[in-house]
């Protein structure tokens, strides 16, 4: 074997793999056309899902609470830990077989209580109708490393109707870990953390001693 075959057999052997994801993803998008809750069941980490959205809706919520300037930082604290246990809470009942597939759907939980403004969420959802494309996904992976991929939906759209979903290899099979949400749907979500803080914050205060 001549010398310069190695590095093109190992541009292809690159090539094929990054097209193993796309396998993934196309039963992913056929599960959720099809609301098959128990292939997603078995396709994702709901665990690194829940804690992917503690971090999104705490870091928009924290945003909105630094912004507000009229908090001392003990009382900035400790609504940055009701946050926190807020965001578990909501992210419980968010990750859920079913409602992956309906975040999948179209980028927006129906089936929960956040309000959606008129062409909120992303432009359309996880749709894979053939080759085409398959190849239009495909262009817009973005591969880190060997195990952890990145993919926009749906991929031809601004970046502020997109959502991203990661996919990471565990074995042999590559697994849902990730949903990065459209910027909509996380202001949303903050914006509900942010009024329960507040009401917590208003009953805090109704219950501090007059000073005499």
């Amino acid at each position: 074997m001549r010398w310069w075959y190695v590095p093109i057999l190992l541009a292809l052997a690159w090539f094929g793999f990054t097209l193993t994801p796309l396998a993934s993803l196309y039963g992913l998008a056929r599960a959720v056309e099809a609301g098959d809750v128990d292939y997603v069941d078995r396709h994702v980490n709901f665990r690194s899902l829940r804690l992917s959205l503690v971090r999104q809706t705490t870091n928009a919520a924290r945003t909105a609470l630094n912004e507000s300037g009229d908090l001392d930082p003990r009382e900035q604290q400790k609504l940055n830990e009701a946050a926190v246990g807020l965001a578990l809470a909501l992210a419980e009942t968010m990750v859920t077989a079913k409602t992956v597939v309906d975040l999948l759907d179209d980028g927006w939980p129906e089936s929960l209580d956040v309000p959606k403004e008129t062409n909120a969420g992303a432009a359309s959802g996880l749709r894979i109708e053939g080759l085409g494309r398959l190849a239009a996904y495909y262009l817009a992976t973005e591969m880190r490393g060997f195990r952890t991929v990145v993919i926009a939906v749906p991929p031809e759209a601004p970046r502020a109707r997109q959502f991203k979903i990661r996919l990471r290899l565990r074995g042999f099979v590559w697994r849902l870990v990730d949903i990065e949400v459209t910027d909509d749907l996380r202001a949303q979500m903050a914006q509900k953390l942010a009024r329960t803080l507040a009401r917590m914050r208003a009953g805090d205060r109704t219950k501090e001693p007059v000073a005499q």
